[in-house]
């Protein structure tokens, strides 16, 4: 085995594994597809990949709905096909986060089966309430998808509670059986070579046991709260449903299963008092990073970026990221659908401080598809059709070469979500068109990882109106990066210009960037 990969302030690449290669003819990627393009990720400059769940999954969730967490899911291939990503990945000097999802699992997980059928000990892996005198739910909470909390059961003449969609039954994480299955999970993986993990949902762990009702949110609360205005989950202020003072703390006791040299990263989704949490979540002893969803939802702001790094006070714990597996693709949510607009991020992206995550396809310049509803499979996406967060829309598979219909990705004759990609999208295309977006974000992450702007020595952070200006200062060395959000050109100086995202005649139009030697 290959010597583990020490990961500090990581570039990290999202790989989902059903859309990134099909090596087969199932239209869905594998793993075999993953090994086999290692290659184009190792090109872009980053410092290891985050491989989202393959574990063995009814897919009602995107794999994020597990049964066995420490098995491959057939569709993906085998236990090998992990052991070849590992053993190419530390080969070309990269590192492995893989995802461990705690929270809860699937419902046709052996445990689950067998605590409806009357095995009490594993039914109290799980978090079964009675209900109240008149049959109703035992408190109001929802679930983070906007539904009710609780589904009844009639086998147990209770209910169970899933933060999420019914079919995902959250663990009791103060049971110490379910802390023992977990600490086997992370033995098991880590055995295997990974050198970090990816932790779902971390905010949704612990709840408070005397199962209150949440209050309603106020107007303030509510414009935090992660998720759509429409979504009714952002109504109420969920102070009882989501780690109350010892929640954090069991960052520390992951730490104490992995070790010191895994590196971990929490998944924050409470987007009130969000960088707060991620800081306690990162304490001395607890995680590495914790990263919010509200980074997605300011990223297309000046004041939204330059809070956030105000609230890090030099503390680069929440690392930045504009896409995801969860959410529309930044390019056309935040910027406007453009290879200009691609590229501004990407710049931006390159020089903020702290780890950084980037979703596949992202160094495409990809878009956000238009899918008809009829082949939209996410729940998510389903409930609040047309309005959904657009999860199915990012998971389109990406494309490698120019070749119809599948432009490479797959053999088969129909993909599991359909590709209409536009001319010039692909790796091919783009590979050797010094123009390109792809060959931008290799320039970008290069002088990235050249310069230090990963683990800067300040970061001061200015917005005026629409414009974000950083003075960044790396070994003694000055930078000054502006950003401009709006629609009016802003003036700035060209003299030491390292990259450029649209500069005409010394001013900046929308999406236009620079950064220069200070």
């Amino acid at each position: 085995m290959e010597p583990r990969r020490r990961l500090r302030n990581p570039t990290l690449y999202e790989i989902y594994p059903r859309s990134f290669r099909d090596t087969g003819t199932t239209g869905e990627g594998d793993l075999r597809g993953v090994a086999d393009n290692l290659g184009h990720v190792r090109d872009l400059g980053v410092d290891a990949i985050w491989l989202a769940p393959f574990y063995c999954s009814p897919m009602a969730d995107g794999g994020y709905d597990i049964t066995d967490h420490r098995a491959v899911d057939p569709r993906y291939g085998t236990l090998d096909d992990v052991d070849r990503i590992v053993a190419r990945t530390h080969e070309m000097g990269l590192g492995v986060v893989c995802d461990l999802v705690f929270n809860h699992t699937s419902c046709d997980h052996a445990n689950f089966r067998a605590g409806i059928d009357g095995d009490e000990d594993m039914a109290a892996r799980y978090v079964w309430r009675d209900p109240k005198p008149d049959g109703t739910a035992p408190n109001n909470w929802l679930s983070f998808f906007g539904e009710p909390a609780w589904t009844w059961n009639h086998k147990r003449q209770q209910y169970y509670f899933h933060q999420f969609l019914r079919c995902q039954p959250s663990l009791d994480l103060r049971n110490q059986a379910v802390q023992d299955d977990h600490h086997k999970t992370v033995a098991f993986w880590r055995d295997r070579g990974v050198d970090g993990f990816r932790m779902d949902a971390i905010t949704s762990y612990l709840f408070d046991e005397s199962m209150k009702d949440n209050p309603p949110a106020t107007a303030e609360v509510k414009a935090l709260v992660s998720g759509a205005p429409h979504n009714p989950y952002t109504w109420q202020d969920h102070v009882y449903d989501m780690l109350p003072g010892d929640g954090a703390a069991f960052g520390g006791t992951v730490r104490e299963w992995a070790g010191p040299d895994i590196w971990l990263v929490g998944e924050n989704n409470s987007g009130n008092r969000a960088v707060e949490m991620s800081l306690n979540f990162t304490r001395d002893g607890r995680l590495d990073a914790a990263y919010t969803l509200r980074l997605g939802e300011i990223a297309g702001t000046a004041r939204g970026i330059a809070d956030t790094i105000d609230a890090m006070d030099g503390r680069w714990i929440a690392p930045w990221w504009f896409s995801s597996h969860d959410v529309a693709r930044h390019v056309s949510t935040k910027g406007d659908g453009s290879a200009r607009s691609a590229k501004f991020y990407a710049l931006l992206l390159s020089v903020l401080p702290g780890a950084i995550m980037l979703f596949q396809g992202e160094e495409l310049g990809l878009p956000q598809p238009d899918l008809p509803r009829e082949v939209v499979k996410d729940p998510h996406d389903l409930i609040y059709w047309p309005d959904g967060p657009g999860r199915d829309g990012a998971r389109v598979p990406i494309p490698w070469t120019e070749q119809r219909p599948n432009r490479g990705f797959s053999r088969a004759r129909d993909t599991w979500l359909p590709m209409k990609w536009d001319a010039g999208a692909s790796v091919a295309a783009q590979a050797d068109d010094p123009d390109s977006v792809l060959t931008f974000y290799r320039r970008a992450l290069s002088l990235r990882r050249a310069v230090g702007f990963a683990a800067p020595d300040a970061v001061s952070a200015h917005a005026e109106g629409d414009v974000l200006r950083l003075d960044i200062n790396v070994d003694g060395q000055a930078w000054q990066a502006i950003f401009n959000f709006g629609d009016t050109p802003v003036p700035v100086p060209t003299d030491g210009v390292e990259r450029a995202v649209a500069l005409e005649s010394g001013q900046l139009p929308r999406f236009g960037a620079v950064l220069a030697r200070a």
